[in-house]
């Protein structure tokens, strides 16, 4: 059988690209971010909730036009990739040529430092290094990264819970509203509702994660689980905890669903939550 022959891709290619990455994700949001704050200020009945929404608005405008981030915390560097098995990398290693992009990013960008090198004695790494890299190998002779920095604020009231099968979906409702109610004003509301469903116990936290990079305002393809999505939405909006906390009826902007087969013995479920900026980047090289 003849052999397929390779693509070669430098590794400062991928450096170059995720310095981009960096910038661009802290500073401009996607459309559809904007799009959901306006839509959410024509359902807010709160005054203070709809004056919090109309700060976060003129909040993203000021960043897109000052080229500034959006918020101080400009996060922990997560990445997915997705790396062509036609694909061979070159000049280095793909986790070296992403934890310098994020070097050269976050410096070239003036984007705050956020990592520690050690969870219990804190002394910061000084460049927001290392990466969270997620990689998974697929077809083809194209590499896709996706860049989702994340806010502390948000992380710190992310949860998982092993259930039980006989929990069953009101279990997991349950479970993904008082996640939300508990978090209250810390992840920034209107937030954006991660939930991984199935898999193990590490595997349903990065599905939960991967759930937030969703565009917003797109259901779940299955009709069922955009159902839920819906249901859990509407019952997190009935919490009253509003924009930035203030009160309200808009606490989420969406919930978004991801899931993986499970064991027959468990029913694990993840809520990851995303503050409204709801910032990632993607590039396909």
């Amino acid at each position: 059988m003849e052999a397929i022959p390779l693509r070669q891709v430098e590794a400062p290619a991928i450096t170059a690209l995720v310095a981009e990455m960096c910038r661009e994700a802290n500073i401009y949001p996607g459309d559809e971010v904007a799009e959901a704050l306006k839509k959410a200020l024509t359902r807010e009945e709160s005054p203070a909730g709809r004056e919090a929404l109309r700060q976060l608005i003129e909040n993203l405008e000021i960043a897109r036009r000052e080229q500034l981030p959006l918020c101080q915390d400009t996060g922990f560097a997560v990445f997915f990739v997705e790396w062509g098995q036609e694909v061979h990398l070159t000049g280095g290693s793909l986790q070296d040529a992403i934890n310098e992009g994020v070097r050269r990013g976050y410096r070239e960008g003036c984007l705050r430092k956020s990592v520690v090198a050690d969870p219990l004695h804190r002394v910061n790494t000084g460049d927001n290094t290392p990466a969270v890299i997620h990689t998974a190998l697929v077809p083809g002779d194209r590499i896709k990264i996706t860049f989702a920095p994340k806010g502390g604020g948000s992380e710190n009231m992310s949860a998982l819970k092993m259930l039980r099968p006989s929990d069953g979906v009101e279990g997991v409702v349950d479970f993904v509203v008082r996640c939300v109610r508990e978090a209250g004003p810390n992840p920034c509301p209107p937030i954006v509702v991660g939930v991984g469903l199935g898999g193990t116990f590490e595997q349903v936290a990065v599905i939960a994660k991967k759930a937030l990079l969703r565009p917003l305002g797109r259901s779940h393809p299955d009709p069922y689980y955009a159902a839920l999505e819906q249901k859990m939405l509407e019952k997190v909006n009935e919490l009253g905890i509003g924009p930035q906390g203030f009160g309200g009826r808009i606490t989420a902007l969406a919930v978004h669903i991801e899931t993986f087969p499970a064991h027959i013995a468990s029913l694990p479920v993840a809520v990851n939550l995303n503050c409204h900026a709801a910032r990632h980047a993607e590039r396909i090289l």
